[in-house]
């Protein structure tokens, strides 16, 4: 019986920030602001896997309001993630995800990201899969306002 989540985060662009997408720095003018380092790929792919394994939400395991979390290297709380899921009993079965971006454009980096992801998922490149598309210059995302992401997550009870 596979189970499934559905993650999705998005964070405004802002002067001063790095752009992080899939614990990948991304070159560009703009970075995303937030409090850890705002990679809206590995915050909706958390939030999938969280979900997918009935755990909660990201907020629930690395509040916004914890300075812990300040300026945390999210693909960090992604492994961090991905071990509680196993101690909850929980095989990670794949995962599939999309940016929404305006600019820049992701594909030149997109293996990159896909072999970042699926190292700290513990899967091979294979069962990751990363897609990017516009908002068509609609939205904050088509203004150039912000990023989001959405991912999807398949799990399977251990054992």
């Amino acid at each position: 019986m596979s189970l499934s989540g559905i993650g999705y985060d998005c964070h405004r662009l802002q002067q001063g920030r790095r752009l992080v997408l899939g614990g990948v720095e991304i070159p560009f003018e703009l970075g995303l602001a937030g409090h850890s380092d705002a990679d809206v790929l590995a915050h909706a792919v958390i939030d999938a896997l969280l979900g997918a394994a009935g755990l909660g939400d990201i907020g629930e395991h690395f509040p916004d309001t914890d300075e812990r979390w300040r300026d945390a290297d999210s693909i960090e709380l992604l492994r961090a993630t991905v071990a509680t899921v196993h101690r909850a009993g929980m095989q990670i079965l794949g995962v599939d995800c999309t940016v929404i971006m305006q600019a820049p454009k992701l594909g030149p980096h997109r293996q990159t990201i896909r072999t970042t992801l699926a190292d700290a998922l513990c899967l091979p490149p294979e069962r990751v899969n990363v897609k990017a598309t516009t908002g068509e210059g609609m939205g904050f995302v088509g203004r150039g306002e912000g990023v989001a992401a959405l991912a999807v997550a398949s799990l399977d009870p251990a054992g």
